[in-house]
């Protein structure tokens, strides 16, 4: 495996507290679903409570890029989440979604996708797709989403909610994303909604020139960080302290 030159070039935003991403959680019962086509298309009971959490969770906390906040208050967030759980989808934290798993914290999709610094049309590879909520505002936002599942309930539940949201364009792809999706390469960005212990090579690869990879990385106290491509390797920002999920599949194998 080739060496990559890395040039850290400190902190982007300082944190004031800790944010959590699709940290573990008890399931306590409630299992994870795919909503149902009417669900995609009826009325919308949660706008205000959409706006609301824009206002006072994401803006609040800085993030300002229209295109994210935009996508954050359109893209019904309750709809990927399971119907048990609806009622809390705005909250200040992640919720499960089966499978161990969980949808993020508002906040941290929203700073993940400012982070990721897109521009409309853009080619986006995400590790992660959950209930495909993430992948659903990146394509609000107007971008090419490809995204990798692990868990193949949650891969088909994510794709049944997308085609029911209106954002069938994105292309779910159920396998281990460690080593992304290299024919669908190069990337504008990769975004990794689970935690290695380091970067996935074959991900840095498959950056074009100038683009960025957001990635979580560690096993206790883990750090979000952005990586960009240059001409002479990878410079490296550290973002915000953060909590996912461990990163399975090859990337829990040893390296030697």
């Amino acid at each position: 495996m080739r060496q990559t030159a890395v040039r850290a070039t400190g902190r982007a935003r300082p944190a004031a507290a800790f944010i959590f991403g699709a940290v573990l959680l008890a399931c306590c019962g409630e299992r994870g679903g795919a909503m149902t086509e009417s669900e995609g298309a009826g009325a919308d009971p949660f706008s205000s409570a959409r706006r609301q959490m824009v206002r006072e969770q994401i803006e609040a906390r800085g993030v300002r890029d229209p295109h994210v906040l935009e996508a954050m208050r359109q893209v019904p967030r309750h709809l990927f989440v399971p119907p048990g759980l609806r009622a809390r989808a705005h909250e200040d934290n992640p919720l499960p979604i089966g499978e161990g798993q969980t949808i993020s914290q508002p906040y941290i999709v929203a700073f993940m996708s400012e982070a990721a610094l897109l521009r409309p049309g853009d080619r986006i590879l995400e590790v992660g797709t959950g209930s495909g909520y993430q992948a659903a505002i990146l394509s609000s936002m107007g971008v090419r989403v490809f995204s990798i599942e692990i868990l193949p309930i949650l891969a088909e539940t994510a794709r049944r909610n997308l085609e029911a949201a209106g954002f069938g364009e994105v292309s779910v792809r159920t396998g281990d994303g460690y080593r992304g999706w290299a024919e669908e390469a190069p990337f504008d960005a990769i975004l990794v909604t689970a935690a290695p212990d380091q970067v996935p090579e074959p991900l840095l690869e498959q950056l074009k020139l100038g683009g960025r990879i957001v990635i979580p990385l560690g096993t206790g106290n883990q750090e979000l960080i952005r990586m960009t491509r240059t001409e002479h390797g990878f410079d490296r920002e550290s973002l915000l302290p953060v909590r996912f999920v461990p990163m399975t599949g090859e990337a829990r194998q040893p390296r030697h």
